[in-house]
């Protein structure tokens, strides 16, 4: 009998081993980088994830053609971490391009390939005033988007506006969306140069809780796009209780929030981990308030009340902190949500600024 279990255990080593690798993951096969201008070297960063559970090292990158120079890290690439690729492409020829560079890495002898694609005009449009947000092939107006005061039974809409900046038509496709959201593109294929919606449909009866849902959708801009922190879209939905069918009576009954302060200045002074706030919450009514949901919008943010149930005339005190190797790293703004059962404050906001 302990010989079988010696030979199962033997025969499952290699299993084990297979399972101990790095893998190299980009962001995108292919980066489309739009137009460039002619004659004026362009940078092109290709972002990858050690997805593997060894550190990823990267033995050497090359380049299908002279007018690409490239450098990457020559340190391992630990589990989980990200890394990059950088490219000088120097625009030395008009027209489209189709670049590729090939991946060399500790994982095997086969490369993996990332292409570049664009086109060297002599002249470059500028569009970054009303479309700021750069995705290569389109630009965006905003990559958030918010529905607001929501109540159940409601259907709210909010719209992406995009501009197709490539020389092709573009078929938009959002990835990872949540039972609760619908879409709907005009035009269904945005012709080169042109602008064009997203149209995005709140079903509020498949939000499970009141208070914030937030969610990363994700724009494909092209066949076969991956999702990433370039092509994210975070949308959030704030649903609300209703008090409509209360009386006069009740109403005057009820619980009132009053705050210290809507809004908290933090000082992340230069080597600290994380900086604290207190706020005080005050019952100004004349029936429990209950603090139904304490949120955050952006992953810097944390937050702790010392009770949730405060009685008519006593204060709660909420403390607010930030996390500084947070900052940077979220897209959700600066901010702290409470639903509360005051009819009057069914939510209140607190809205943080950061020094640093």
């Amino acid at each position: 009998m302990k010989r079988l279990i010696l030979l199962l255990l033997l025969s499952c080593f290699p299993l084990l081993l297979l399972k101990a690798q790095p893998r190299f993951v980009p962001d995108t096969d292919i980066k489309k980088v739009g137009e460039v201008q002619f004659q004026s070297p362009r940078k092109f960063s290709l972002g990858f994830t050690n997805k593997g559970d060894k550190p990823l090292l990267i033995h050497e990158v090359k380049a299908s053609c002279g007018c690409l120079d490239v450098s990457f890290p020559q340190s391992p690439v630990a589990p989980g971490a990200r890394g990059e690729i950088s490219l000088t492409f120097d625009a030395k020829l008009l027209g489209t391009f189709y670049k590729e560079v090939e991946v060399l890495t500790n994982i095997s002898d086969v490369p993996a390939y990332i292409a570049v694609q664009g086109v060297v005009v002599k002249e470059v449009q500028d569009y970054s005033d009303e479309y700021p947000i750069d995705l290569g092939n389109v630009r965006l107006m905003s990559n958030t988007v918010e529905f607001e005061d929501v109540s159940r039974g409601d259907r709210p809409t909010a719209e992406l506006h995009l501009l197709n900046t490539d020389r092709t038509a573009f078929r938009p496709e959002l990835m990872h969306l949540p039972p609760y959201l619908s879409v709907q593109c005009e035009p269904e294929d945005i012709p080169a140069g042109k602008a064009g919606i997203i149209r995005l449909t709140l079903d509020s009866e498949k939000l499970p809780t009141f208070g914030l849902h937030q969610t990363s959708i994700y724009l494909s801009r092209y066949m076969g796009d991956k999702i990433g922190d370039t092509n994210e879209i975070l949308v959030s939905a704030i649903l609300l209780p209703s008090f409509a069918g209360m009386s006069d009576a009740e109403l005057a009954a009820a619980p009132e929030l009053s705050v210290s302060e809507s809004s908290a200045e933090l000082d992340v002074e230069s080597g600290k981990k994380a900086v604290s706030h207190n706020i005080i919450l005050t019952n100004t009514g004349k029936s429990d308030l209950h603090i139904q949901q304490v949120q955050v919008f952006n992953r810097a943010l944390s937050v702790r009340i010392s009770d949730r149930t405060i009685r008519p005339g006593k204060s709660a005190k909420l403390k607010i902190t930030v996390t500084a190797r947070y900052l940077g790293k979220s897209k959700g703004r600066m901010r702290v949500l409470l639903i509360t059962d005051a009819p009057q404050q069914t939510k209140q906001y607190i809205n943080v600024e950061v020094k640093s």
